[in-house]
């Protein structure tokens, strides 16, 4: 199996434990909090991030990944900035309607977008603008409601769509400029997301329920549910970091979408919620922006295959077809007085053109 197959597959593994993950926290948390009355988000999120800690740092001692130390204060300043994204995110929906909570998480995709236009000259082709576009108007009409605004709310959302996209940006910047995988970056920084909401979670919660998560009555209902959503956050979190380092934000931000489309069907078969023909209308019409996105992103990555490997195959050629370029690179093995032989394949480069 080739390198190219074996990233393809390992892509597709993240991206397929994303999905089934994030559906099942969301249906955990559903019966936790509309059901059992257990409202406090922020903390509940907080503890996800100490349960994830504390089970890589168990598989650490097991010698299943590697800890690799990095630049402490980007460590720091990522993990507190992704605290405060999800403490805002939880107050952006507290002091907005559903409706304007959907349009601020529509708002990410061309968010991202436009920063990495910007600040790192990414370009997206107007085919992916396309069916990012066509993905963005499926998931607005099927979750977009009521839009009632407010000044609090607005600054809230725009300030928390700023952060996370900041936050998933840096998630596959750092990952690549330090050269560290997803589970080395998550273990590193997760104790600085978990004390940002421990400390801020109950204070957050307080405001946005009236109620104090220390004086709520845990049965053992409650504490089940609890432990089954910290549970399944382990492999949220993970999975989480591995897309966006095998992918990109945006992409990830795309399979966000497919989980939304995913978790309305589910709660429809499941738990019964209400479902109208706008919510099948604009499933439809998302999964069809999906379908073109991943289209296009496949098409794309195999131009750009076929790119390098014409560019590598070309230098192979001139290399031949040059002596002197040859022996320059160390490539012909000159005899006793009796010329050069024929060259020898002495790099890496030259065995995989």
């Amino acid at each position: 199996m080739s390198d190219s197959q074996k990233f393809q597959l390992g892509t597709i593994g993240a991206l397929s434990l994303s999905v089934v993950s994030s559906v099942s926290i969301v249906i955990c948390n559903k019966a936790l909090i509309s059901t059992l009355g257990f409202t406090f988000a922020t903390t509940l999120t907080s503890w996800h991030l100490l349960v994830t800690f504390c089970s890589l740092h168990v598989a650490l001692l097991m010698k299943l990944f590697e800890h690799k130390p990095f630049d402490a204060r980007a460590v720091m300043g990522f993990g507190i900035l992704n605290g405060i994204s999800i403490g805002l995110l939880n107050l952006s929906l507290g002091f907005n309607s559903v409706g304007f909570y959907q349009m601020t998480k529509l708002a990410i995709i061309p968010c991202t977008v436009l920063l990495e236009t910007l600040f790192f000259r990414k370009k997206f082709s107007k085919s992916i603008q396309f069916s990012l576009t066509i993905l963005l108007l499926g998931v607005g009409i099927a979750t977009v409601t009521d839009l009632q605004l407010n000044a609090l709310g607005s600054f809230l959302s725009l300030l928390a769509v700023l952060t996370t996209c900041v936050a998933q940006i840096m998630t596959n910047t750092i990952q690549k400029k330090f050269k560290v995988s997803s589970t080395q970056l998550l273990y590193q920084s997760c104790p600085y997301q978990a004390l940002t909401l421990f400390v801020a979670g109950p204070f957050l919660d307080w405001c946005l329920t009236d109620l104090n998560v220390f004086a709520f009555k845990y049965t053992p209902q409650v504490l089940f549910f609890i432990v089954l959503s910290c549970l399944i956050s382990v492999s949220v979190n993970f999975s989480t970091f591995l897309v966006i380092g095998k992918t990109s934000a945006v992409t990830y931000q795309v399979l966000g979408h497919l989980k939304t489309c995913l978790v309305l069907g589910f709660g429809y078969v499941l738990l019964h919620d209400p479902f109208s023909w706008r919510n099948i209308l604009g499933i439809l019409v998302a999964i069809v922006g999906m379908v073109l996105y991943s289209y296009y992103c496949s098409l794309e990555s195999q131009q750009k295959c076929n790119e390098v490997s014409s560019a590598q195959l070309s230098q192979v050629k001139e290399s031949e077809s040059d002596p002197l370029l040859s022996v320059e690179n160390g490539v012909a093995i000159l005899g006793d007085g009796v010329g050069p032989k024929a060259p020898a394949w002495s790099s890496n480069k030259d065995l995989h053109a």
